[in-house]
């Protein structure tokens, strides 16, 4: 799989919370730092940790 396989997730409205993660796209900020530099398969980790926060994330907003 090429590079471009895994764009970035950023969506713009960055906002970290307490643990820096951003609120925008749900990476940590060493996440967001190794981005350009991460290998597809690095990148396919942090899309994965991402998604996995964003859903936990929610789900304690609806409780």
């Amino acid at each position: 799989m090429d590079e471009d396989a895994y764009t970035t997730p950023c969506v713009r409205n960055c906002c970290l919370d307490r643990e820096d993660i951003c609120l925008g796209c749900y990476r940590s900020i060493d996440e967001i730092l190794a981005w350009t530099s991460a290998t597809p398969a690095m990148r396919k980790k942090i899309l994965a940790q991402s998604q996995a926060r964003r859903a936990a994330y929610l789900k304690r907003q609806q409780s």
